[in-house]
């Protein structure tokens, strides 16, 4: 791996260690939502992020950050880092595994690196110019999106359809009805099922640089591809379309398109 990818793997171990104990414990929670809306942050949450930002800084003090919680350090430096400590703080308060530690290096505007982690199951996903790889147990194992000619016979996901607007629930049912199956509630650990092969397209709106940066040079070094909704690179618009296969992007993209931004 390169020096770059051995850090963000170094980050995403620092991560784990900080935010596993309090996974399934005790740790103090507030909502950061308005009236009506719920979005938490968690103790795991923040001291994830500041034990990340740490090391950045002690390694690489001329880069910047990016991270949910503490927001923007030299973001327009050559090497950013773009941090979301714990994705899917929902599911780690209800006890579920399929939160993640999202660690991503853009360089010269572009993610280049990716890790997502996801400690409890001991799995490290890393993605970037030496390849994508599974790190588990001391073993490495290549990752390797598989092929899927058609949209009848993917699995597909997305976080949550409520997160949808009217427009993008109306598209997301389409692509649904047309799949071969559809899981719910995986947060970014479906963006890794993707990458190893084991889902095919993954579709989802209101996502922040931090949600969607890390998962880029995963699914790309696997053999996927990450755009939004246009089928064109990632931006702010938040809507992500992921696929495995490129031959099902266009078919996906036939429907979403109609209510892209």
């Amino acid at each position: 791996m390169t020096e770059f990818e051995l850090f963000a793997v170094d980050l995403a171990r620092e991560a784990a260690r900080v935010s596993l104990p309090y996974f399934r414990g005790a740790y103090e929670e507030i909502d950061k939502g308005g009236p009506g809306a719920f979005d938490p942050v968690t103790q795991a949450d923040r001291e994830a992020e500041a034990a990340i930002r740490r090391l950045i800084e002690a390694r690489y003090p001329d880069h910047g950050v990016i991270g949910e919680e503490y927001g923007e350090d030299r973001p327009d430096a050559e090497h950013v880092w773009i941090l979301d400590p714990i994705d899917g703080t929902r599911a780690f308060i209800a006890g579920l595994p399929l939160w993640t530690n999202l660690i991503a290096l853009r360089t010269g505007g572009r993610p280049t690196v990716g890790v997502i982690g996801q400690p409890y199951l001991d799995e490290i996903f890393i993605g970037g110019p030496s390849g994508a790889r599974m790190l588990k147990g001391g073993a490495e194992t290549p990752l390797a999106t598989r092929p899927c000619e058609r949209l009848t016979d993917a699995v597909i996901a997305t976080t949550d359809p409520d997160l949808f607007t009217g427009a993008e629930l109306g598209s997301w049912t389409q692509v649904r009805a047309a799949a071969r199956l559809a899981r719910l509630g995986c947060d970014a650990y479906a963006y890794a099922m993707l990458a190893a092969g084991r889902i095919d397209l993954v579709v989802e709106s209101q996502l922040k640089v931090w949600d969607w940066s890390a998962l880029v040079p995963v699914i790309e070094a696997a053999g996927g591809e990450v755009t939004n909704w246009r089928g064109e690179t990632p931006d702010g618009s938040g809507q992500i379309l992921a696929v495995g296969d490129v031959r099902i992007r266009e078919q996906a993209l036939v429907t979403l398109r109609r209510s892209s931004l």
